[in-house]
């Protein structure tokens, strides 16, 4: 088992660590907020918070919090997503404290002043409108909010341009104050860290002290407003694209339901990033009808989506929804043969290794998992997890989320 080292300070930070010998270092802070806990009215700013956290401190400036990491070539970095919200930065062992000390000011003593949010809300802006002009991105956006209608889980991450205009330090400060809390956070580390000192700088910087080593009580899962039965739904946009962009979905499972697995491995073989993908030979590589045709899954605390996205000529659309119609019912039709689900296992257990090797991905994966979840990440036991899941199991799965009438359906054309 991969040997984590954890604990947690009196004030609430749990942390986790995993040694390396690498003298790079990645770390950060990860907080349990993100934009499914924006109110009514509020939609995208867990994302702005994000942006305007750099802008400055009790005591640097936005200019300062930029130097102090690059000065040393080291790399300061954030993003949101729809549950949490992480800072991290890449540094060399040698200047883990200053990292610490940086991260620490920008959470928890950034005072977001006005007069640097009103440039900064312009440069949201302009992320706003780039993705807006980029359709393969927005239908993920469109296609959540018709699988999530009325939930938060389902709202752009970024918002809108005119209500990321109204945002003031006022509501900064209001929306930090209620979830940028040491109770509410991990900070994770990957690298050459005595755990020992680790735990001195945070110590130091937060100004508590360690409360437990190694057993961290499981984090109490964030509340989110109960979902609202699902009901499939077709829609079509015209959005005036040179080609059609289709999305194909249906609700799945939360992360703690035991199918999850098997909707893993089934979506791997459906549309995963392999060339040899169902979809990608279906109509891609024997056909010629599309450059880019993938399906995905997410889980969530409560729930999980699970779709498939191609874009293609406008003319191609019936005949590439009739093969991806196809391949969904071959899924729930024909179990795999014990051949093809010892390939499929061998496959993503293999992307995963690979995977792990991304430091930095590994780290921010391992900090996710622990600050929801309380767990630790252990590979072997995702293996032992993948090798026992049956022909059986992929097939009810299949038969449970690929039925036609079951599937919402988004197309731009």
């Amino acid at each position: 088992m991969t040997r984590y080292q954890t604990a947690v300070l009196d004030n609430g930070l749990r942390i986790i660590a995993l040694p390396t010998a690498s003298p790079v270092v990645y770390c950060g802070y990860q907080l349990n907020v993100g934009t499914a806990n924006e109110l009514p009215g509020e939609e995208g700013i867990a994302h702005f918070c994000e942006h305007v956290t750099f802008k400055g401190t009790t005591r640097r400036t936005a200019i300062d919090v930029i130097q102090c990491l690059e000065e040393v070539g080291g790399d300061l970095n954030a993003f949101t997503t729809k549950t949490d919200t992480v800072y991290y930065s890449a540094i060399l062992k040698d200047h883990l404290s200053r990292a610490i000390d940086l991260l620490t000011d920008i959470v928890f003593h950034s005072v977001y002043p006005q007069k640097e949010i009103n440039k900064e809300v312009e440069v949201i802006c302009d992320e706003i409108e780039s993705y807006n002009d980029s359709p393969a991105e927005l239908i993920y956006d469109e296609f959540e909010n018709l699988i999530f209608r009325g939930h938060p889980l389902g709202h752009s991450i970024l918002g809108t341009s005119e209500r990321v205009r109204r945002f003031t330090t006022d509501d900064a400060i209001r929306f930090t104050k209620q979830y940028y809390l040491p109770m509410n956070s991990v900070f994770f580390a990957y690298g050459d860290v005595d755990f020992e000192h680790l735990l001195r700088l945070l110590e130091k910087e937060n100004g508590a002290k360690v409360k437990v080593i190694e057993e961290v009580e499981k984090p109490v899962e964030s509340s989110l407003p109960p979902l609202s039965e699902y009901q499939p739904q077709v829609v079509e946009i015209d959005k005036h694209t040179h080609q059609a962009h289709v999305m194909i979905g249906n609700r799945a499972y939360s992360i703690h339901d035991k199918r999850r697995m098997a909707l893993y491995l089934l979506n791997n073989i459906l549309g995963g990033p392999g060339m040899s993908a169902r979809l990608n030979l279906a109509l891609r590589e024997r056909r010629g009808l599309v450059y880019t045709v993938e399906s995905t899954m997410v889980s969530y605390s409560q729930t999980g989506l699970w779709s498939v996205y191609f874009g293609c000529d406008a003319d191609d659309r019936s005949e590439c929804m009739r093969l991806v119609r196809a391949e969904l019912d071959r899924f729930m039709s024909v179990p795999l043969s014990d051949e093809e689900l010892s390939i499929a296992k061998q496959q993503l257990k293999g992307q995963i290794g690979i995977a792990c090797d991304n430091r930095e991905n590994l780290a921010l994966d391992f900090g996710k998992v622990f600050l929801h979840y309380g767990w630790k990440k252990d590979i072997t036991a995702l293996y032992r997890d993948i090798d026992a899941i049956t022909a059986e199991d992929v097939q009810q799965v299949a038969c449970e989320l690929f039925p036609e009438e079951r599937l919402t359906k988004l197309v731009y054309i």
